[in-house]
């Protein structure tokens, strides 16, 4: 992985901070709230979660036999729904660099009796362990906003895929009606800390997680970094306004 020259700043949320300790400071956060991620998804979202990680289940076409990386998995939403689909001949990894939310993933996967073709593996998105072409889709659902370093992620991704495989990222995004954004703000900078105050006793990451959706690249700007990365065919899908983006590019 390429150094990081001294005195360069990334963003942790508002914050300013060197890269490793964003790095450290966001495993801090997810190990804080791994073990009620799912319940503060679901009332964070009012359970649209669900509908927008099947949408994007469905708009990745998977077919038996394919190997699917689920990056950033975290409790295995995405994998559950593509282990079944690429069968007993496909293979899923489910990857995270938090470890505790690769035990929350894999029990939960364990307990629906997904078994035989799953994998679970501890990895940087920045720094993959698998080899050059390996996998036939990757899918990274609201993860991409947490890496320190998003233009070495895509990369690494882009390696990883083989010729005619895609990348589908869901994130988070820019809300396009400016009535829509205002209510949003209110809710999410707002509102959301002290409800992750109420159910997980720790506002502070809810804090951060609220203001990281505000410093990830809009939606444009997150289709020419793919595009940087080498993927054609990029497109993205505004859900709900923009406040969630499905982006999809295509290794070819």
């Amino acid at each position: 992985m390429p150094e990081t020259p001294p005195n360069v700043t990334t963003d942790f949320g508002f914050e300013a901070v060197s890269p490793s300790e964003k790095t450290a400071r966001v495993r801090e956060v997810f190990d804080s709230v791994a073990d009620r991620y799912d319940l503060m998804n679901d009332l964070m979202s009012g359970g649209l979660h669900r509908l927008w990680k099947r949408f994007a289940v469905t708009a990745a076409m998977v077919r038996p036999g394919f190997r699917v990386l689920d990056l950033a998995g975290g409790s295995g939403d995405l994998a559950r729904f593509i282990a079944p689909a690429v069968g007993a001949k496909g293979e899923v990894v489910l990857a995270d660099i938090n470890f505790r939310m690769l035990e929350v993933g894999r029990d939960r996967l364990l307990n629906q009796g997904i078994v035989n073709n799953l994998r679970i593996v501890q990895a940087n998105a920045e720094a993959l362990p698998f080899p050059q072409r390996y996998f036939d889709l990757v899918t990274l659902a609201f993860g991409l906003r947490n890496v320190t370093h998003k233009e070495r992620a895509l990369a690494e991704i882009y390696r990883v895929i083989r010729p005619g495989g895609r990348l589908l990222v869901l994130e988070f995004s820019a809300v396009k009606s400016p009535m829509l954004r205002r209510l949003y703000d209110a809710y999410s900078l707002k509102l959301l800390p002290r409800l992750g105050k109420w159910v997980t006793r720790d506002a502070a990451s809810y804090r951060y997680l609220a203001e990281s959706i505000r410093m990830h690249p809009p939606q444009e700007v997150l289709l020419g970094m793919m595009q940087a990365a080498g993927f054609e065919r990029c497109r993205f899908h505004n859900l709900m306004a923009g406040i969630v983006a499905l982006h999809v590019g295509t290794r070819l």
